[in-house]
């Protein structure tokens, strides 16, 4: 879609879909982030997908077609295939006496509508679509998951009975090929971060976790479970024949529209070899701090740490809680040709280019501390160390801020003034810390509200109760004031939230997609004496606040007043 300043003006403002000062703040704002104005109302959910395409269609006198809903007849949907289908963002949904009714998210592309009217037969007529929708129903090519797996597995079953192989010739079977595949795409396709073989007495249960829950996704007979992990053993140059001992790999799978590796542990268990692999994208996509959630002035908080050419950036929180993200999202920016930057991680969870990085191998004595030590006889201006252990290592890093270098890394710690008290644990001095960190992020992941069916509330008297005996509500109205989400004279129990309703394109969550929340730290004046003193973390938090500091809690509680995400997952997800 492609809309200039003025047409959104028109669309949006005269229509009443956005007010005048708002439009305008928007649009300074994505001058100032060198963005389109319509990009950021899209990421920020301000007004429907589905919308613009409408207005696209329009101003090209097209007709567009609503294909949500949409229950597309097979041998139509087939007429394309689905990486063509992916290619292009086209889809064909219906025919009638003008021809094939095809779906098409950028109709001015003339490329792919010359692709089109050579890939159909008979005639075609083009609709607009909205991405959104476009989305939601090319899932329809794997809806037929258990009936695809269907023959392939008695096929698989009668293979193995018939002829008794060994596990390195099951792998090469082309229905347990099939089968990986397959539950492999559909993970992609899911946008699944995890997926889980998990074997039982009779069955194998597989599972993709989506959005940081687990779903139970099919259940496949014990016969097939030896093909399919020697079939993954293969993929991840595993041992096949080993079956007592743990055992860790990794694989890439690329197609025309995804390029993955999959990270993979394999454990013994008591019915049989389970199995978890990790999607790493390897698209080259990082994301933006703006897409991890990072806002307001927070975000001008880090942006100004990070440019400083020496010092330490850290990243706290627990596992999974995206800190790796945050470290990639900062080197994104750092990135230029004028620095040599140094990783060392375990494992490389995303190759990026021009950044030299290092794998950690306990096998062979490659830790984090003897790798960072050789790291910075490297030549490096930046450094980044997946994550600080132990004390040897926090000293390296320390000392490699202190002569020049920037320094990130993480540390799993419940926020971020607990990591000061981390680093004096760790037997690091504390004029050391204090002169050598420039800030700290702490954060957390929450789900996002499925932007489908969203709808707004006001909190009942008995959530309310709840939310005052957990939280400092006043200090959380202070900073919302002082951010401009509400104005001052709102009470707390007069704010409207928002939460999903539920709806098909969620799998009827409410939720679609995570975000972070985050508090950021600045290393002043004041919190580097605290740090001297050797202040408790409850000081240097207290200081922070008084400084400015928008905790997880309360960037928390904006986000669930903007309708990012909801009260219930704040709640979720601050919990110690």
């Amino acid at each position: 879609m492609h809309f200039s300043d003025e047409q959104l003006e028109e669309i949006l403002v005269k229509t009443d879909m956005l007010a005048a000062k708002e439009f305008q703040n928007l649009k300074s704002e994505a001058k100032k982030q060198n963005k389109n104005i319509l990009g950021l109302i899209l990421e920020r959910n301000l007004v429907p997908e589905e919308y613009f395409a409408q207005k696209n269609a329009e101003f090209l006198q097209l007709p567009f077609a609503d294909i949500s809903q949409k229950n597309i007849r097979k041998d139509i949907l087939f007429l394309l295939t689905e990486a063509a289908a992916r290619e292009n963002q086209v889809i064909a949904f219906d025919k009638n006496e003008e021809g094939i009714l095809v779906g098409m998210v950028d109709p001015e592309n003339l490329e792919t509508i010359e692709f089109l009217k050579k890939a159909f037969p008979s005639p075609i007529k083009i609709y607009v679509v909205a991405a959104s929708h476009f989305r939601q129903v090319i899932k329809q090519y794997r809806r037929g998951l258990k009936i695809e797996f269907k023959e392939i597995i008695e096929k698989s079953i009668r293979l193995a009975k018939e002829e008794k192989k060994d596990p390195a010739k099951l792998a090469e079977d082309v229905p347990i090929i099939e089968i990986v595949n397959t539950i492999l795409e559909h993970a992609i396709y899911e946008n699944a971060s995890d997926v889980h073989l998990e074997p039982m007495e009779t069955e194998v249960i597989i599972r993709f976790r989506i959005d940081g829950i687990l779903h139970d996704i099919i259940s496949l007979p014990k016969e097939v479970l030896t093909g399919i992990v020697a079939r993954i053993k293969v993929l991840a140059n595993l041992k096949i024949d080993e079956h007592r001992l743990p055992q860790d790999g990794r694989f890439k799978m690329q197609k025309e529209d995804f390029k993955v590796s999959f990270r993979v542990s394999i454990l013994p268990t008591y019915d049989g070899e389970k199995i978890v692999m990790r999607i790493l994208n390897e698209s080259g996509q990082v994301l933006t701090l703006e897409q991890l959630g990072f806002q307001h002035s927070s975000l001008k908080l880090l942006k100004n740490n990070i440019s400083k050419p020496h010092g330490m950036l850290l990243v706290t929180g627990p596992t999974g809680s995206g800190k790796t993200t945050t470290l990639y999202s900062v080197l994104s920016i750092l990135n230029t040709p004028e620095v040599n930057i140094s990783t060392i991680e375990d494992p490389i969870e995303y190759r990026v280019a021009r950044i030299n990085q290092s794998q950690v191998s306990a096998k062979i004595g490659f830790t984090f501390s003897n790798g960072l030590r050789t790291l910075v006889r490297q030549d490096p201006d930046i450094i980044m160390v997946g994550e600080i252990r132990d004390s040897e290592t926090a000293e390296i890093a320390v000392h490699a801020a202190l002569t020049g270098h920037l320094v990130l890394s993480t540390l799993h710690t419940n926020d971020a003034p607990g990591a000061i008290a981390r680093l004096f644990d760790m037997g690091i001095k504390p004029f050391l810390i204090a002169s050598t960190i420039n800030i700290i992020v702490g954060q957390r992941l929450v789900r996002k509200i499925c932007p489908h069916c969203i709808t707004n509330y006001v909190p009942e008297a008995k959530e309310i109760k709840l939310i005052e005996e957990q939280f400092n509500v006043a200090e959380i109205m202070e900073v919302m004031v002082r951010e401009r989400i509400v104005e001052k004279a709102k009470k707390f129990s007069d704010l409207r939230f928002f939460k999903g309703a539920g709806c098909e394109k969620c799998n009827n969550s409410g939720y679609k997609g995570r975000i972070g929340i985050y508090e950021v730290l600045a290393n002043s004046e004041k919190i580097q004496d605290l740090t001297t003193k050797k202040a408790t973390s409850e000081e240097i938090a207290k200081q922070a606040k008084v400084e400015g500091m928008i905790t997880m809690v309360q960037d928390g509680f904006i986000k669930a007043k903007t309708g990012i995400t909801t009260l219930e997952e704040i709640i979720r997800a601050t919990k110690e």
